[in-house]
């Protein structure tokens, strides 16, 4: 299999001001670009999110995975985690959001995966969208029409979540699978980056910082600055050369770049 998607990447992750713990964990290594943001206390969070980590990381080096691979990994690490809930380390339990590399007939394409409340956005054309839905309960409580998003930012509930890997939670991931375009920038994070820093000044970084790392970077210490209430980590990837067909990638620098092609907008509901 060839790859039909390089990437450059950055990130960064901190502790923030009022925890003593990191219990997140990250991997930014081609083709897996995750986050998981653990809970449980005790070390079980640190744990649970540094577990599942793992696991992703045997695939790192390949050129692109299939669903089923992620599949494959996210069964394993539920039951790594459970494992660890009855191993005396506390109710273990993880987020996980991010994308991998996949490919379609030779052409590059983004599997996105999430569950839980860490977020997976995509910058394409200046526009930013956020790819992954939050299971939590304030984000049912907007989608029942009994919670404004405004609101929600300041509701009491917004830390729970409805589905996890572990913590006694059966609830699926979700997937969506959706072809990259050359100059898609992704962002993953976990809540700590969310819950302080808007939207707005998000994508502000993101459009004016060309350097992948740089960004991530300065995500984070915008959340530190904001309060850092929670562990923060941000992995940023850019889609630096994509196949526009079968063997053949197009690359930033390539001035004969088709006209027709653009961006392309996640499929609703993604891959189930």
């Amino acid at each position: 299999m060839r790859a039909g998607l390089i990437v450059s990447t950055g990130s960064a992750t901190h502790p923030g001001l009022r925890r003593l713990l990191n219990e997140d964990a990250h991997l930014a290594s081609a083709p897996v670009f995750l986050v998981a943001d653990g809970m449980g206390g005790h070390e079980a969070g640190e744990r649970a999110s540094a577990a599942v980590i793992a696991e992703f990381s045997r695939y790192v080096g390949r050129p692109a995975l299939e669903l089923d691979d992620v599949r494959q990994a996210l069964s394993v690490s539920r039951t790594n985690v459970e494992d660890l809930s009855t191993s005396g380390n506390g109710r273990a339990g993880t987020t996980l959001s991010g994308v991998v590399i996949a490919s379609v007939d030779g052409m590059g394409y983004w599997l996105a995966v999430n569950i839980g409340d860490s977020r997976t956005y995509r910058l394409a054309d200046g526009e930013l969208e956020q790819i992954s839905v939050d299971h939590s309960v304030v984000q049912e409580l907007i989608e029942s029409g009994e919670l404004t998003a405004e609101d929600a930012i300041s509701d009491s509930r917004r830390n729970i979540i409805t589905r996890a890997i572990g913590a006694s939670s059966t609830g699926d991931a979700d997937y969506w699978m959706f072809p990259a375009e050359l100059g898609d920038r992704i962002m993953v994070c976990s809540d700590g980056l969310t819950s302080e820093v808007p939207d707005a000044r998000i994508r502000e970084v993101l459009t004016s910082e060309p350097d992948p790392q740089k960004a991530a970077e300065m995500l984070t210490d915008d959340a530190v600055n904001a309060g850092g209430r929670d562990n923060i980590t941000v992995i940023v990837v850019d889609a630096v050369s994509v196949a526009s067909r079968p063997g053949t990638l197009m690359a930033t620098d390539d001035t004969d770049i088709d006209l027709d092609t653009r961006p392309r907008e996640a499929a609703a509901g993604g891959v189930r």
